[in-house]
């Protein structure tokens, strides 16, 4: 089973958070702010900070930005993976990705169905790979944004996980971009 490896010193990853949402705001962002909350918590750092409305080519372009920024790991978005018409991150997401974490929307539903039973097949959670840069889409209600943090992302997003973590592997996630 997975462990931590306290013999192993933690490594921040630096962090951007996109709230996708037609009504929201700084002021009630409440997804948003539990996942810089647990993300800082956990020692990593955040790197950026923004909300953008339903609209696919302006997330994927905030994704496209936050992907080329050396200064930027991983983006977390929230909100917008349900079904209805303005719920279009996913598809922005895989508009950008290079390469899809499969198993990352796999293992979310494992989660949201222990918590919500089969209300879970309602979201579309997804994970990618893009310039180098990790990119997660989470549901836009807080609880979801714990689960996936607090059940996968903690733990994936630190070095010190074993049997493996994607941190041990973020300096090779664009050796196929590097010449040789």
């Amino acid at each position: 089973m997975s462990r931590i490896d306290e013999s192993r010193e933690f490594l921040p990853v630096r962090i951007a958070v996109l709230t996708v949402s037609d009504t929201r705001s700084a002021a009630d962002d409440r997804s948003g702010d539990t996942l810089v909350e647990r993300l800082t918590g956990a020692g990593h750092l955040l790197a950026a900070r923004d909300i953008l409305r339903d609209d696919r080519a302006a997330i994927a372009a905030q994704l496209r930005l936050w992907c080329a920024d050396p200064g930027v790991d991983v983006v977390l978005t929230t909100g917008g993976t349900g079904l209805t018409g303005r719920d279009v991150t996913v598809e922005a997401h895989r508009d950008v990705y290079e390469k899809e974490i499969d198993a990352f929307g796999t293992v979310f539903t494992i989660v949201s169905m222990q918590k919500i039973g089969t209300s879970a097949v309602q979201s579309r959670a997804c994970g990618g790979v893009a310039m180098g840069t990790y990119l997660f889409a989470l549901p836009g209600s807080p609880g979801a944004c714990r689960d996936a943090w607090d059940e996968i992302l903690r733990w994936q997003l630190d070095i010190r996980h074993r049997p493996c973590n994607f941190v041990e592997i973020m300096p090779r996630l664009d050796e196929h971009l590097r010449r040789k």
